[in-house]
């Protein structure tokens, strides 16, 4: 079997062509084990769309999104040579619905990738002080004065497992406001229980949790662990629409797994 490591800002991934094989059953657990990485993707078919993703946290959990892991999908299917059916951008499912995908740029590995995430329907005031989001999987926002002063895995584990959020839990994210255009985000990633280098769901939810309180407008920059990522929305009556998040997608390895 051919594995293929893939890096969105930092966040990385095993990524599998699983076109031939699509109800086949793999080692979640042990392949992010072995590989050290925060998910694991399969790439298969989808009548009336480009592909089908599936996403899956390093712990064997599945069912949400991944913004980075969109980004890093759709650079794979440029890889495979797949090829959207309007010929502008991929067309692909996901387990929150429909998303689009278009390759900006390509340097060399790395190709910067706009994905268009799903409408943004459900957020509000949380009683822990920050904003509550679901941007295809479920957030916690936090502002903070300097995010290089928090303990992450202390504080964010314990926001992860608050009564609050019970019983599935939820992701934390730190925010610190440079100025109305750039924010820097630092996220406790549950399915992984620690901090990653980048969360692209999370990163929108802080784009969005930062104009909701008017700390910023409705494009900003967004300064991970690694890299630079962008987000943009439109606010609609009651919700968000055309967000669309930003950013590097990198083919890290290309691995033949023997004993698979």
């Amino acid at each position: 079997m051919r594995l293929y490591l893939y890096s969105g800002a930092g966040n990385t991934f095993v990524v599998i062509d699983a076109r031939e094989a699509p109800n086949e059953e793999y080692d979640i657990i042990g392949l992010c084990t072995t590989y050290h990485t925060d998910g694991l993707m399969t790439l298969s078919e989808a009548t009336g769309y480009d592909f089908l993703m599936k996403y899956f946290n390093s712990d064997g959990s599945g069912g949400m999104m991944c913004g980075n892991g969109g980004r890093c999908i759709a650079a794979f299917a440029d890889y495979l040579g797949i090829k959207p059916a309007n010929h502008s951008f991929y067309r692909f499912l996901a387990s929150d619905g429909e998303h689009e995908a278009k390759i900006l740029s390509v340097f060399s590995l790395t190709k910067v990738v706009e994905l268009k995430m799903c409408d943004v329907h459900e957020f509000g005031k949380s009683i822990k002080g920050g904003y509550y989001l679901n941007t295809g999987t479920r957030h916690f926002v936090k502002f903070v004065n300097d995010v290089e002063k928090i303990d992450i895995n202390t504080e964010g584990s314990k926001l992860r497992w608050d009564k609050a959020f019970a019983p599935v839990g939820v992701n934390v994210n730190f925010v610190q406001i440079l100025d109305r255009s750039n924010i820097k985000v630092r996220t406790f990633e549950k399915g992984v229980e620690g901090e990653t280098l980048a969360c692209g769901t999370g990163i929108t939810a802080s784009a969005i949790a930062s104009y909701l309180c008017g700390y910023t407008d409705t494009k900003v920059q967004v300064l991970a662990r690694k890299d630079l990522l962008e987000v943009s929305f439109t606010p609609e009556d009651g919700y968000f629409s055309n967000v669309r998040l930003t950013g590097p997608a990198e083919l890290l390895q290309i691995i033949e797994e023997p004993f698979y």
